[in-house]
């Protein structure tokens, strides 16, 4: 946990330092909805909607910017009818909610005004999750969540209208490893509204 914190410091010194050189800076809110899912043989493989919602800062140079931003995220998924199988005491078929804050930090770039392609890391702080997929074990997700996030988004006056895909890097598993991995992935569309402009 101390190397991902030191991580986000890093990030935001970088952000605030290139803000100061930006040729013009944004901030707006965004919502919209995730489909996604929890690979690996414990999970229901269908796909799940969920929801997210938060602000968003662009600093830009130009055609080219970065856009960090704050969200909070919804995956949605369900146990696969054999998880009791895969892990003793487990519950099968049961719906399972996690709500990450999330801070994408995205490379930007705008070939048109219109047109803006984004592509970056995707950094999770897991806040809450259904409990008790295991008899006596309350936390079955790990904590943190690395991804990368690759989009598109439409630019029609101060509105953002965008689609991305994202994958998951690291680990989610907090029960066992040598029994499955589980890693996150979906696709996320939304609508964002720009509310300043410097």
């Amino acid at each position: 946990m101390k190397t991902k914190s030191i991580a986000l410091s890093l990030v935001l010194l970088m952000i605030t330092t290139l803000s100061l050189r930006a040729q013009t800076f944004e901030l707006g809110v965004k919502g919209g909805i995730n489909f996604d899912k929890i690979g690996g043989r414990s999970f229901n493989d269908a796909f799940k909607w969920g929801y997210s919602a938060g602000g968003f800062a662009h600093i830009g140079f130009g055609k080219w910017g970065l856009q960090p931003e704050l969200l909070w995220n919804q995956t949605n998924t369900q146990t696969a009818t054999n998880f009791n199988e895969i892990y003793q005491n487990g519950l099968n078929s049961t719906n399972v909610s996690l709500n990450y804050l999330s801070v994408p930090v995205l490379l930007t770039y705008s070939p048109f005004k219109v047109l803006t392609f984004q592509a970056g890391p995707q950094f999770g702080i897991l806040v809450s999750q259904t409990p008790f997929l295991v008899q006596d074990t309350k936390d079955a997700f790990k904590k943190g969540d690395i991804s990368a996030v690759a989009g598109a988004q439409l630019n029609l006056l101060k509105f953002k209208v965008g689609v991305r895909y994202f994958v998951g890097f690291n680990e989610l598993n907090g029960l066992n490893t040598s029994l499955d991995s589980w890693k996150n992935q979906g696709l996320q569309l939304y609508i964002g509204f720009r509310i300043l402009k410097f």
